[in-house]
């Protein structure tokens, strides 16, 4: 059993998720290891969680909201806590991106984080931050909640061809990647076209970039070097980025010529599954 410590409620989201946990789990008359019953967990993780040494997940809270019957609460908290978990230079962002109404993207080098798989987003965050690995990913995971709503963002996606053959995280990882990709294909809220080679130099040979809109706030756009977020609203950088973003798609594939290159690379540099899912060249 984790030894019990005081927490400050107030110090952070995962602090006051744990303290909540504590103090509804004892309320309901449970030790550790019957909450942790109900729930299919172990006691010891009931105790990490209560003691911040270990980020819920959403599947977690939701179970323990079910255990409890907290009408939600944990559910709801979470996606706090795991906010608080991405890098602090990239939280505002992160806030805002999830009130966008239209989000506007360029990405030259690695899939967009929005439409990333697991496996995907587990490789591209595993080359600089191990220690920290399960709960980066679960927060990256977290961010892709807004395209589930009922009235999600609309989404522009223009992606470098190199993002098709960057190998991140294997064949396997890059087929099914793609594939994802592709099963947006008809989304009526998601338009993503690719860049390709032929087009050599264009209007953002300078790296990645996003717009987002919103309903009555000011557009913003953003970007980022090495852990250096650039956010701003001057409305001269936004309208020459959003003249910029236009001629890009301008360049870009069309959606359905988009779709069938990166069904070419997935088939030809990934290879085809074999039985148990691998991918074979």
């Amino acid at each position: 059993m984790v030894k019990l410590r005081d927490l400050d409620p107030s110090a952070s989201p995962l602090d006051y998720y744990g303290s909540e946990l504590r103090r509804l789990r004892e309320a309901a008359g449970l030790s550790q290891s019957q909450l942790g019953s109900c729930v299919f967990v172990t006691a010891s993780l009931i105790g990490q969680v209560e003691t911040t040494r270990r980020v819920p997940t959403r599947d977690f809270s939701e179970r323990v909201d079910a255990a409890l019957g907290t009408d939600g609460l944990f559910s709801r908290l979470v996606g706090l806590v795991l906010r608080s978990q991405l890098p602090t230079w990239f939280q505002a962002y992160a806030e805002m991106e999830a009130r966008a109404s239209f989000i506007s993207t360029y990405q030259c080098q690695l899939v967009y984080g929005l439409l990333q798989t697991e496996p995907y987003a587990r490789a591209v965050l595993g080359v600089e931050h191990q220690e920290r690995l399960d709960e980066m990913v679960a927060a990256r995971m977290e961010r892709q909640r807004i395209l589930g709503r009922s009235s999600p963002p609309a989404l522009l996606v223009v992606l470098d061809e190199a993002a098709l053959h960057r190998r991140v995280g294997g064949p396997a990882v890059m087929r099914d990647q793609l594939a994802h990709l592709l099963g947006f294909r008809d989304s009526p809220w998601l338009n993503l076209q690719v860049l390709p080679f032929a087009v050599g130099q264009h209007a953002a040979v300078m790296g990645s970039f996003n717009l987002l809109r919103f309903g009555d706030d000011p557009d913003l756009f953003y970007s980022e070097s090495y852990d250096t977020p650039h956010m701003t609203a001057n409305p001269q950088v936004i309208r020459e980025r959003s003249l910029g973003y236009a001629r890009l798609q301008g360049a870009a594939l069309s959606r359905e010529d988009s779709a069938t290159l990166i069904a070419r690379v997935m088939e030809e540099r990934y290879g085809q599954p074999e039985p148990d899912g691998r991918a074979v060249a």
